[in-house]
């Protein structure tokens, strides 16, 4: 029995049940209008996390690499102070009413170093300059020739000028560093000659122009350079100190986790893992090597650099560590292989293993000092020599292998009589499949062993070019020697001039 009535303005339907409760039926359109707010309810609570999610990632990015937030301040410092080239009447019109082109280089040129925002600059600058100065030439020659031959000459001149410009961007030293200043040029040098030909006071246009460049350009090196520079350079001197740490942190990682004890763990959990593929961030860090080394050739003596200091070396080093941590990579492949040596096998070698993988990483680490110090270190020819020696111990313990595990066992064959009952010496050889996997993981750490004396050689290499001096407890150690034979020629002399008794 279903009973209708009106409560508060609404029709409601209750239904009586036998057991005598009673249900109440809502009407379709609430129950529509619950799901809309529901529906709009969930989005807008879905939107608002997103958003606190992003922000919650944006402040963890600012707090790990300020340097982010450095240059987006530095960003906005300088589009404020080039606005008012546009806000300002006087200096509005100084520049002819073109101060959007100077906010404009501001937002194109500035990067987040010193030797990027430089190389930019320095090629519009100079793309600006050359392009419209040329551009006026073939303007003035054009003029001369009369209105029949003008766009002839334009055209052809954009052509010539455009095709041969694009073709330079092609060849590796002009891509390299003057590759934006090409397209500058083509750009400018169109614009002008192009819009020239439709311009009385082209020489007016082109001055606004390159004044509305090098103002932008000009702001972009002051702020860049003054307040709170970024280096191109330190960049790439602290990329490789890194990566050195790195291969080091592998190369221990790797051998550790190889000769570990099954019962016990090497180090944590997470531990191994994190220091055992380091190396796949020096695999992957040529692109960004090529990049700072070619920003920092642009940029002026800084801190520990000098004018003219060797960023190309940096690239050699960066080459021979990536030999090295190809070899790791091959070594950590191996250690996860489903084939692997016997237990007795590794038991063996696992002294002389570990031996050599702690001299090759105190020879990384020793690098990573001479790197971070700038100072020459006379301690690396001996931890060189000692890696040395362990390689060699190393090789003599592999040759040992067959003659370790010889032991002469007896074994009879059967016959039918008793008296040709004969006994055979056997001995316990290990086979190819055993030895080879063991072999191979020394082989590949014999290989990091001189690819590690590689990279030893290129910063050697630097150390020359850089003009590193001594560190200065082996400066002390060595003046000591010459005071102390000063001092003895000083009473040698002192006692023969004394008058004997």
């Amino acid at each position: 029995m279903a009973n209708a009535k009106q409560v508060s303005g609404k029709l409601e339907w209750r239904i009586n049940v036998p057991d005598g409760t009673s249900n109440v039926i809502v009407p379709e359109s609430d129950q529509l209008v619950n799901k809309a707010w529901l529906w709009l309810k969930g989005l807008l609570c879905g939107l608002v996390l997103k958003i606190w999610r992003f922000l919650y990632k944006a402040w963890n990015l600012g707090v790990a690499e300020p340097k982010k937030v450095i240059h987006g301040v530095k960003v906005g410092l300088s589009l404020l102070l080039v606005s008012f080239f546009y806000y300002m009447r006087p200096l509005y019109e100084g520049v002819g009413g073109n101060a959007m082109w100077a906010v404009m280089t501001v937002v194109v040129v500035f990067e987040s170093t010193v030797g990027a925002t430089l190389c930019k600059c320095i090629n519009r600058a100079t793309g600006t300059f050359l392009a419209g100065s040329l551009a006026l030439g073939v303007q003035w020659i054009a003029n001369k020739s009369g209105e029949t031959f003008e766009p002839i000459i334009i055209g052809i001149s954009v052509f010539l000028l455009a095709s041969a410009t694009t073709f330079s961007r092609f060849i590796p030293s002009v891509k390299t560093r003057f590759d934006y200043g090409a397209m500058i040029f083509i750009l400018t040098f169109s614009l002008v000659t192009v819009s020239g030909y439709r311009v009385d006071r082209l020489f007016e246009l082109a001055y606004q122009r390159l004044s509305t460049v090098a103002i932008g350009t000009s702001l972009c090196i002051f702020i860049t350079m003054v307040f709170c520079p970024i280096w191109a350079g330190s960049g790439l001197h602290d990329l490789i100190v890194c990566n050195l740490e790195k291969l080091a942190d592998s190369l221990d990682g790797c051998v550790g986790e190889c000769f570990k004890d099954n019962k016990t763990k090497f180090g944590t959990e997470e531990g191994p893992s994190k220091r055992m593929q380091g190396y796949k961030c020096v695999l992957n860090s040529k692109a960004t090597e090529e990049v700072m080394a070619n920003f920092a050739r642009w940029e002026p003596a800084h801190g520990r650099f000098n004018f003219r200091h060797p960023w190309k070396q940096y690239l050699k080093i960066g080459a021979s560590m990536r030999n090295c941590a190809y070899c790791i990579e091959a070594l950590n492949s191996c250690i996860n292989s489903e084939i692997q040596a016997p237990d007795y096998l590794k038991k063996h070698l696992s002294d002389v293993c570990m031996l050599l993988s702690t001299n090759s990483s105190e020879v990384l680490k020793e690098l990573v000092i001479i790197m971070k110090t700038l100072t020459k270190s006379s301690k690396i020819e001996l931890l060189i020599g000692e890696m040395n020696f362990a390689v060699q111990k190393l090789q003599d313990s592999l040759n040992s292998v067959p003659n370790s595990f010889i032991g002469p066992t007896v074994s009879t064959l059967q016959a039918p009589n008793e008296a040709n009952r004969e006994t055979i010496p056997k001995t316990a050889i290990p086979s190819l499949m055993d030895v080879f996997p063991m072999a191979s993981l020394v082989y590949l750490l014999i290989q990091i062993a001189a690819r590690i004396e590689g990279i030893a050689d290129a910063v050697d290499q630097l150390a020359g070019l850089a003009e590193f001096k001594l560190a200065k407890d082996e400066n002390s150690k060595q003046k000591k020697p010459t005071n102390k034979s000063t001092s003895d020629k000083q009473d040698h002399e002192a006692m023969k001039t004394s008058p004997k008794v």
